[in-house]
């Protein structure tokens, strides 16, 4: 494998004026050399990354990075600006920029050399070094680390050619937070927040090994030299214990993990951090957290087994207040230990909400917990369903009046196998609800909701709520749970809270309010709701069938699409002619927007780049087997046209479907589920219908973009061209 880093890849000349710019010319070189396939399609999944959070650093660093599958080995370039590039930093622009591609299953060997890269980034030695660096070659075994940081001989630090940012070092003893042990300056990245509270730690003296300022002035007065070691086994030092983590998991996790350990030794607090990394994450000594006195999470992407940091002071921020303001957050958790403030005793932040710096609202995060609920739902959709159909295939419709197969079972009868496969599939079928009620409120709540959650589920099923009547269910397992945990509790009942207290209250509260409250409402709105999908004719199944298919192709498998899907898959526990033909228009305008955009990339492959021309084969077999989500890279390539001409389609193959009264009883398959679809050729006609009207709106919005300049610049090589995308 080739090296990490080359004299190739590295331009101390960097003349880019925008971040997007100089990950274009820094990816370049990596095509150049092999390292990336398909430039385009590398910058889209550079560009997404910075979507999620700016990936500028204090101290005037840039390190856009991502994974993407258009990288064949772990790569980096290196580029120096004279005149710096916003890469959204709070400090100003950037002069070194690091440009990091990683392939889509990166090794762990690799990742851990990019994590050692991000470490080195909060050495000041090291990036001063690579301010002053005249060669590339000497840049890049900087950077592989073949080189100590000091300046060669005859090379004095004069000479660097980016003289502005010579400044930076003579501001850092301004900010008033100690540098780690090895620099007298202070940690590039994290000296221009630190709070006035760190003060007490001076350049001068950060680099001992001294106790902390605050034991030191805890010592007696009248003991001089020989006090102070007897002082400071006598008051344990403050114990810390850190997760860190980022959207990618490469750069951000481990500086901030560098940044948190150097502002703790400056500090006289011991710091162990878990970094929850791309190559995976190695967990701390349980003793460890058990005997901490505080825990500071500082991450971008939920923290895995969070659950085990419960009940000790705790900091929850982003991973780059992390990088750039490590002592204040040691400083605040050692406040909220001193007021004794604790997190929940049971309370792990649910693996589909986020902290509220994100800016999710309620609104946001209720989308995502029904959409836990929804996609734990789906397998036992798949699974129970497609038996099912399968059984009613070989058996015929009147198989569900067979005896149970426990109790009569021939083995060369077909109609006991058709038997055999419907009774499985009815069992599967039978846990949609109480699935779809404990996985809401396991997003909502994490473990602790599971069991309410499907208490509440069983319960909507046992008095015929229904689909409706789940959701309520989850909802409300989620919010008592929530409410439970927010309660102070004696740290001798923290034990038991998970196993015991919360199951038993949460039930009894959520079992309560859906046999006696809103049960009986819910299920009377599900019976309404069945009765009219029942009697269903005419122009109102026509109407129902376009809102379906507009709602199955505006986000493309996102909440949208779901609740849809799960609105006709709920119709399938108690099938009438009404539900199976809501079942048939949903599937067949799912699978419109994938088969549209294959389409139109073989119609028309100029109006496409390259790598949208490679997805949209693959977009035919995606469509087919009825996966939405094929058509997701065209849309969010180019949304204003993409989503709108599937939309369009999607109506149309709805609509379609339910004038000519198509049925289907199995949740999931596309075309290969045909010999079990009411009206088959009718059916593949409205699917046709519907993804040449897509395919057709598609082409014709985009033809209608393309500029001049982008004509010439056609490649008749490979008939690739660049289309203008509107904002």
């Amino acid at each position: 494998m080739s090296e990490l880093i080359t004299a190739e890849l590295v331009d101390l000349d960097l003349s880019a004026e925008t971040k997007d710019a100089a990950a274009r010319s820094l990816a370049e070189r990596m095509v150049a050399h092999g390292r990336v396939t398909d430039l385009e399609g590398f910058l889209a999944d550079v560009a997404a990354r910075e979507a999620q959070m700016p990936t500028g650093l204090d101290g005037g660093i840039g390190i856009p990075h991502c994974r993407s599958t258009h990288v064949t080995e772990p790569t980096l370039a290196f580029g120096r600006s004279a005149s710096g590039i916003d890469f959204g930093a709070p400090d100003g622009p950037a002069d070194l920029i690091f440009l990091i591609a990683a392939p889509a299953g990166g090794d762990a060997d690799h990742l851990s050399i990019l994590s050692t890269l991000a470490r080195s980034l909060m050495d000041e030695s090291f990036t001063g070094a690579l301010r002053s660096a005249t060669e590339p070659e000497r840049t890049a075994a900087l950077i592989r680390g073949d080189e100590p940081t000091g300046e060669p001989a005859g090379e004095p630090s004069a000479q660097a050619p980016v003289p502005e940012k010579d400044a930076r070092p003579e501001k850092t003893p301004e900010a008033e937070q100690a540098p780690g042990p090895d620099a007298s300056p202070g940690p590039t990245g994290a000296p221009t927040e630190a709070t006035p509270t760190e003060a007490t730690a001076t350049p001068a003296d950060a680099d001992t090994t001294a106790p902390t300022p605050t034991a030191a002035t805890e010592a007696p007065p009248e003991a001089p030299s020989e006090s102070a070691p007897e002082a400071v086994p006598a008051a344990a030092p403050f114990r810390i214990v850190a997760i860190t983590s980022c959207p990618t998991g490469i750069a951000h996790t481990y500086m901030a993990a560098e940044s948190l350990e150097k502002a703790g030794q400056a500090a006289g607090v011991e710091v162990a951090v878990e970094t929850q990394g791309s190559a995976g994450f190695k967990r701390l000594d349980p003793q460890l957290v058990r005997d901490a006195d505080g825990v500071i999470f500082a991450h971008d992407v939920e923290v895995r087994e969070k659950e085990r940091f419960a009940g000790k002071p705790t900091v929850d921020v982003g991973v780059k207040a992390g990088i750039n303001r490590p002592a204040e957050l040691i400083t605040e958790v050692r406040q909220k230990a001193e007021r004794g403030e604790v997190s929940g005793p049971a309370r792990a932040a649910a693996p589909m909400d986020r902290d509220a710096e994100t800016g999710d609202g309620f609104a946001t995060r209720l989308r995502k917990w029904l959409m836990t609920g929804v996609s734990y739902m789906v397998p036992f959709v798949a699974a129970g369903g497609l038996l099912i159909a399968l059984a009613f295939a070989i058996g015929g419709y009147t198989i569900n009046k067979a005896p149970s197969v426990a109790e009569h079972f021939v083995w060369a009868d077909s109609t006991s196998w058709a038997a055999l496969l419907f009774q499985i599939g009815s069992v599967a079928f039978g846990f949609l609800v109480p699935v779809l009620a404990g996985f809401i409120a396991y997003g909502m709540a994490d473990r602790p909701g599971l069991v309410p959650g499907f208490v509440g589920g069983a319960i909507a099923l046992t008095i015929n709520a229904g689909f409706l009547g789940g959701l309520i269910a989850g909802l409300i397992a989620g919010a008592v749970v929530m409410t439970i945990q927010r309660v102070a509790i004696p740290p001798v009942l923290r034990g038991i809270m998970p196993v015991v207290v919360i199951p038993l209250i949460s039930s009894a509260i959520v079992g309560f309010l859906m046999f006696l409250v809103v049960g009986k409402p819910i299920a009377a709105l599900q019976k309404g709701l069945t009765d009219w999908l029942s009697g269903l004719t005419g122009a109102n199944a026509i109407i129902l069938g376009a809102l379906l298919g507009l709602m199955m192709c505006f986000d493309l498998g996102g909440p949208l699409n779901k609740v849809a899907y799960a609105f006709a898959v709920g119709g399938l526990a108690n099938p009438n002619e009404g539900s199976l033909k809501v079942m048939a228009a949903v599937m067949a305008a799912g699978m419109v927007p994938p088969l549209a955009m294959a389409l139109a990339t073989t119609v028309r492959g100029r109006l496409f780049t390259k790598a949208e021309r490679e997805n949209g084969k693959a977009a035919w077999v995606l469509g087919a087997s009825f996966i939405t989500e094929g058509a997701i890279p065209f849309a969010a390539a180019d949304p204003l046209r993409v989503i709108p001409s599937a939309m369009a389609g999607g109506a149309v193959t709805g609509a379609l479907s339910m004038m000519f009264g198509c049925t289907l009883r199995a949740p999931h398959g596309g075309i290969f589920v045909v010999p079990l679809i009411g009206q088959p050729f009718l059916y593949l006609l409205a699917i046709a219908a519907g993804t040449g009207v897509s395919a057709a709106l598609v082409i014709l919005l985009k033809g209608l973009r393309r500029t001049p300049h982008t004509r010439a610049a056609d490649s008749p090589a490979d008939g690739e061209s660049e289309v203008t995308v509107a904002a």
